[in-house]
């Protein structure tokens, strides 16, 4: 494909040399930098360190339809130490925003079922005053208007790096003054302290493999909720459901093993049919 302006490539990448022989990719939203060979750039994602040091936890609402810059977002921001969660559509999306807490929205303007802007408006009419970051492909300055008289709080052109969407969020939860996010989650008397990367039951501590850890924190961040197969699989390991796979009930035996086995009262539950549910013993 070619661009207008010359560039080889899809519309949402952007090139440019380096020094090195090698070229940077700003792929939609994420900065990617690769050694060229055979005449093809190998590509592999760079998220520059320290872009969020003195910055809380954020949990974070991802509205947005494209697979893969959803994933680019997604994936940026758990780097960084953040928690984000995807829904695929605006119906999906506004529903989620307005069952569960979150310290900042990202929406897509450009949605199936729902376009961007009316979520934005549903969650405003529900009096949920959410931040609300807009991503659109739309850059004129009329519609830039129409995002925040529609309640958005900030407005970024696609294509752009993902350095910038991050500092956008952060300063959206500065001005907005939220809460400060949980950095100790607990169910019973299980404690996981995010901080400091260490999980207890019972002043015990309990050893965790890293996918075991990210695993346990999406559970406890719905705790008292069922999450499905389909959810685990999207967010704790970054792919889609596979009807097959049985990579979600092998990691929920381990961690179940490891956080219930030795204690009187199980905290984590298989809700047949549906999926997994931590929750308060009874």
């Amino acid at each position: 494909m070619n661009n207008n302006d010359g560039r080889n490539g899809s519309p949402w990448v952007r090139q440019n040399a380096t020094g090195d022989g090698s070229r940077i990719a700003h792929i939609g939203v994420l900065s990617c930098q690769g050694a060229e060979r055979d005449g093809v750039v190998v590509v592999k994602r760079r998220i520059d360190a320290g872009l969020s040091k003195n910055v809380s936890v954020m949990r974070i609402l991802v509205i947005e339809d494209d697979v893969d810059m959803a994933d680019y977002i997604a994936k940026g921001l758990r780097e960084q130490g953040h928690v984000a969660d995807r829904a695929k559509d605006g119906k999906e999306g506004l529903f989620m925003a307005l069952e569960q807490r979150y310290d900042v929205m990202v929406v897509d303007r450009m949605l199936p079922g729902l376009d961007g802007l009316s979520v934005i408006k549903a969650v405003r009419s529900a009096d949920n005053k959410t931040p609300a970051l807009i991503l659109s492909a739309l850059g004129e300055t009329d519609d830039r208007v129409d995002g925040l008289r529609a309640g958005g709080d900030d407005y970024l052109v696609k294509p752009f790096a993902f350095s910038e969407l991050l500092a956008r969020l952060e300063a959206l939860m500065r001005r907005a003054g939220t809460e400060t996010p949980e950095t100790v989650l607990r169910v019973g008397d299980l404690e996981m302290d995010l901080l400091a990367r260490s999980v207890r039951r019972a002043g015990q501590v309990i050893d965790l493999q890293p996918r075991e850890f990210r695993l346990l924190e999406y559970l406890l961040r719905h705790r008292g909720q069922v999450v499905t197969r389909t959810m685990l699989l999207e967010n704790v390991w970054d792919y889609h459901f596979d009807p097959q796979t049985n990579v979600i009930d092998v990691h929920v035996s381990r961690l179940r093993r490891k956080i219930d086995r030795d204690f009187d009262r199980p905290l984590l539950h298989t809700v047949r049919g549906a999926g997994y549910m931590l929750r308060e013993p009874e």
